[in-house]
Parts: structure tokens; sequence; C-alpha cells
């Protein structure tokens, strides 16, 4: 059996090799030719999951160490009976300490104020609670589950909009540009804007287009931007004026990576009918990136050097 593996996917090395030839690549060398005699994938967001990777190969299993999947074409894998995983909730934790964060960087003030959580699930549930505890007021929009207010009306009574979805674009309740010109135009002013979902979520220009100095709305907003519409290019021109800016690393904590390789690997075994195997705990960090101030380091670091947006996102140590 022979197993491609992300080499940004953590604790797996020594793993297989009781019952299998691991193969640790970059997302760049995952490619049509070095999956053909796969039989299992483990991947990340930077690896388009479709027909032109897989056709010819002998996959039949894919594992995503992500909460997302809108990089996996689930047509195509239903139809070439490729079985597919993700991990939900396995950063969600992560992602709720980077909200906090944001929150006592650009609104530490909460009595009083309001906070619109956009998606309830195992993200929003948290950053709900959290929020709520800090003394927030907590209103929810999560239409597909049938919870909260729409969109619009939240945004026009919060304090703060933090979004939390999944990023889809067919559907009763697509998210793309979910957070459009109309949505922002009903904020409040300083409103603090918050996407640490999906880039696509919040329509870029739209945002940008209130943002800029340029910009005719006689208020501001405030904003927090941690995923970008196509990464790893970045809207620079956004970039400059959004108050915090991270590479995609909302999620990224030794936990959340640790819990996403016990998950893919979990499903793998069974999948394949075989011993569950246990990640290689010998290679997790004692300390990460916690210290005070951590995210408005790294949004200098971003603003910066934009251009190094990918590699800023590899080397990052996890918090």
């Amino acid at each position: 059996m022979r197993v491609v593996i992300d080499k940004g996917i953590p604790f797996l090395e020594g793993v297989f090799d009781p019952i299998a030839e691991a193969v640790f690549l970059s997302p760049e060398e995952i490619n049509a030719h070095t999956v053909r005699d796969a039989d299992a994938l483990f991947v990340r967001t930077r690896t388009q999951i479709n027909k032109e990777l897989l056709a010819g190969s002998r996959v039949r299993f894919v594992a995503t160490a992500t909460i997302g999947y809108d990089h996996i074409d689930q047509d195509y894998c239903r139809a070439a009976g490729v079985h597919w995983v993700s991990c939900p909730g396995c950063n969600a934790q992560a992602v709720c300490d980077y909200v906090q964060e944001v929150l006592s960087t650009l609104c530490p003030q909460a009595y009083g104020k309001t906070i619109g959580v956009i998606g309830y699930g195992h993200v929003g549930k948290l950053v709900a609670a959290m929020a709520s505890h800090m003394g927030y007021e907590v209103m929810l929009s999560d239409p597909p589950l049938g919870i909260g207010k729409p969109l619009r009306h939240i945004a026009s009574q919060c304090d703060v909009l933090t979004f939390h979805t999944p990023l889809t674009r067919d559907g009763e309740y697509p998210t793309f540009h979910l957070c459009d010109a109309e949505v922002l135009r009903l904020c409040k002013q300083n409103a603090l804007i918050i996407n640490a979902a999906r880039g696509g979520v919040i329509d870029e220009q739209a945002l940008f287009s209130r943002l800029s100095p340029l910009a005719s709305s006689p208020h501001r907003l405030t904003t927090a931007i941690d995923c970008w519409e196509g990464e790893p290019q970045v809207n620079k021109a956004l970039l400059q004026h959004v108050d915090l800016a991270s590479f995609h690393i909302a999620g990224y904590s030794i936990l959340g990576k640790m819990r996403a390789s016990e998950m893919c690997l979990t499903a793998f075994c069974e999948f394949f009918s075989l011993p569950i195997l246990s990640i290689n705990k010998k290679l997790v960090p004692l300390h990460g990136d916690s210290e005070p101030g951590w995210l408005k380091r790294i949004s200098d670091q971003l603003k910066a050097q934009p251009e190094q947006f990918e590699q800023l996102r590899k080397s990052y140590p996890l918090r």
C-alpha cells in the first residue's frame, strides 16, 4: 500500500512504516503523476481533489486534515468511488482563540456591545460561548440550521460580525460573498468584521470599497481578516487597509493539528480495515507561538511581505 501525504500535516512521520509506504510531498509536488500509484491521500486545502488529479490513479481514499472541503470535487469522488473525509471541529478551539485575540486587541470593552456570530457549527458555538463570557450580547445567524436572525438584520444591530461558515456556491443558502456590499452598508459605525472562515465569504472588492480612503461612506469599519480570496495571492490594496491581517492560520494550533492528524489516521484505518494507528507524539512541540501581541506581530509581518503569504503560513509556529 502507498500513501501520499502533504508534508505540512504533522505528527505522521514513521506512523505508516508497519503497513504502508508513506511518501511526504509538498502541495506543489502532489499531482497526477505522483499520486498515480497511491492508494490513499492525506491533503490540506492547497490540493484540489478532482478528476484532473485522480483520473487513472488507484486512489480510493482521501483525507483532508481541515474543516473545510470546498477543494474536494464531491461529485467526481462519488462517481469515481473515492471515499473522502474531512475533520470537522478539529481546530474549532484554535479559531475561537484567534477570535478572542482579535476581540481583545480591537474591541477590548465588551460590555454593552453586541456580537453577531454567523454560522453556529463547531466554531460558532465556541465563539458564542466565549463572547458571552467576555460580556457581549450574542446574536446568531445560521439559516440552514433555522437558528437566529437573517444576516442583514444582525449587521444593522451588532458591533461585531464574525463569520464561521463553510464556503458554498450552490444550494438554498450559498455563502460565497455572503458578506456583500449591502451587508457592509448596513453595518454600524466602526463595526468590527472578522473573517476566520473561508476566503470568499466576504466580497473583498466591496470591503475595499468601504475601507479605501476614497470611499464615499461616511463611517468606517474595523476589520480582521485571516482567510482571503485567491490565496496564496492576497489583495494587496485591501491588505494595507485591514486592521489585523493573518495568513490563514486562525486554526493553526498544536492541539488542532494533533486532532486533525488523529482524525485522518483513524478514518484511514477504518476504511482499510486496519488496526488503529496512533500519531507520533514524539514530534509534538512543547511550546507554540502564544506570546502577548502575537496577532499584531504577524499582521505586521504579512503587510510587510504579502508576496510571502504561503511561506509565512508554512513556517508559522503553532500556537
